[in-house]
């Protein structure tokens, strides 16, 4: 830990601050996947069964960028406590829903706090640790994501059982609280003097309207005969005019909510496409692997949720002992390319599972590819964090988790078009088992030649070695403030 702050506030402080208000986003997550069937039911919303997800999903990608970027100007403690308050209040407004469409559009409002909370505190902890120790704070920070992912599941069902579905959404409250409070009485608040406070309008306006005419477009996409192709095709049009333009007025803008000239660092565009895919990889694991052991060997919801327990265990276990080893040895290249061989063969032994395959072999298939993508967690963060100065890692360590929501937002509807359209051309006929075999198989392909490409593509990352003192080269730049 820097020094100027190791006296003042200790570490299992920070972390425990920093984690908790984590835990609250990471959860939100996992907690409604089970929530949902009783929402749909009580509001009489089956036709929007998706949308507060991807309402959730699409203003949290927005606001890791934009909110990324505030606090540089305002301080990262300031927007991490505006997003908890954020967070807490739309809580309280989803659990109060009278009706899906409010539902979808206090979710959009929930998903501003949660893509604060997602971001910032890896970037806190980016700031606060010098470099040879962030990456195992990273790997303790991104174990949460484990933790939640375990219990969410199964949170949401004892809640939803015993207390009914709006208290999926009060139970963030008194969580909230704990993390406002960790927050604001142990962790500092940094300032970086040399920032402009303008705030780019231009720049979250053309960004906002061209991630969301995107995010729909392939969101219509995966849905293609419920809504028209000209529909899809307008929105794209207008996703591409308004990132070309977004471009040009960034080029030109004071204080660009993106600073482009990020884009001309090869780490920093190695490791965005690298978050990309790896994003895109987990996903097709957690999505089509409970749909095979239901849909497939006929396991109901509960069974299939232990079934992932191991996959995730393993997630979090790997992304600790990841941050672990890259502390101890300051390098993180030969790590990417293992965490790539091990995604390689983890997805190729789930694209050979067929009807008959025994369980103990699902979990180890499903375990395999957990390892693999707890790797990925932090390698990434650390790699642009010991690239860019002090100043820059708020935008550069928000952009890495921006990248990741980009993979799951472009092939979550992917692999639902490859899944319609696997079913749609079998020839098997009415063997309903074997045309799900085929059609899950046929995402784990797409899926390989995914992690196949991430694998050539870390042959190219460079690696800066983490050194203790290269750290502290940037403090001037850095002011801190206990104050909010």
């Amino acid at each position: 830990m820097n020094n100027n702050y190791a006296e003042k506030y200790q570490i299992n402080r920070i972390m425990a601050g920093l984690m908790v208000g984590l835990l609250i986003a990471a959860f939100d997550y996992s907690i409604m996947s089970t929530a949902m069937p009783n929402i749909i039911n009580s509001l009489n919303g089956i036709e929007f069964y998706v949308w507060p997800f991807s309402a959730y999903m699409l203003t949290s990608t927005i606001s890791i960028i934009i909110f990324g970027k505030m606090s540089d100007i305002y301080g990262r403690k300031s927007i991490l406590v505006a997003g908890i308050i954020i967070f807490i209040i739309t809580s309280i407004m989803c659990g109060f829903s009278e009706n899906m469409i409010k539902l979808i559009i206090f979710r959009g409002l929930q998903g501003i706090g949660g893509g604060i909370l997602i971001s910032l505190p890896f970037v806190m902890v980016g700031e606060i640790f010098s470099q040879n120790e962030r990456a195992k704070y990273m790997g303790i920070l991104g174990s949460v994501f484990g933790i939640a992912d375990v219990l969410g599941p199964i949170l949401g069902g004892v809640v939803t059982d015993t207390l009914g579905w709006r208290y999926v959404f009060f139970i963030n409250v008194p969580l909230g609280i704990i993390a406002l409070i960790l927050i604001y009485n142990s962790i500092p608040n940094f300032i970086h003097d040399h920032v402009k406070k303008v705030i780019d309008y231009r720049g979250i306006i053309l960004f906002t309207l061209g991630l969301s005419s995107m995010f729909l477009g392939l969101t219509f996409t995966g849905q293609v005969t419920k809504h028209p192709p000209a529909l899809i095709v307008g929105l794209m049009l207008m996703s591409i005019l308004m990132f070309i333009t977004f471009v040009l007025v960034e080029n030109n803008a004071d204080e660009p909510i993106i600073p482009l000239h990020l884009f001309k660092n090869s780490i920093f565009n190695v490791s965005s496409i690298e978050s990309f895919l790896a994003s895109a990889i987990m996903f097709s694991g957690i999505i089509y692997i409970p749909l095979f052991t239901q849909g497939v060997l006929g396991m109901n919801a509960v069974n299939s949720g232990f079934i992932m327990i191991p996959m995730l265990l393993s997630l979090t276990v790997s992304s600790v002992v990841t941050g672990q080893i890259i502390s101890k040895t300051g390098k993180y290249k030969s790590l990417v390319i293992i965490e790539f061989l091990i995604t390689i063969l983890g997805v190729a032994l789930l694209a050979s599972m067929d009807e008959y395959i025994p369980y103990y072999m699902l979990i180890l298939y499903s375990t395999i590819l957990g390892i693999g993508s707890g790797m990925a967690y932090n390698i990434f963060n650390v790699a642009v964090q010991n690239t860019f100065s002090i100043a820059e890692i708020g935008i550069v360590t928000a952009s890495m988790r921006f990248f990741r929501n980009i993979g799951t937002i472009v092939f979550v509807p992917v692999f639902g078009f490859i899944m319609n359209f696997s079913l749609n051309a079998s020839t098997i006929g009415s063997n309903t088992t074997q045309t799900l075999i085929v059609a899950i198989q046929n995402i784990f392909y797409l899926t390989l030649i995914l992690a196949l490409l991430g694998l050539i593509i870390s042959l190219f990352l460079k690696e800066t070695h983490l050194c203790e003192s290269s750290s502290d080269k940037t403090d001037d730049d850095l002011k801190y403030d206990k104050t909010i």
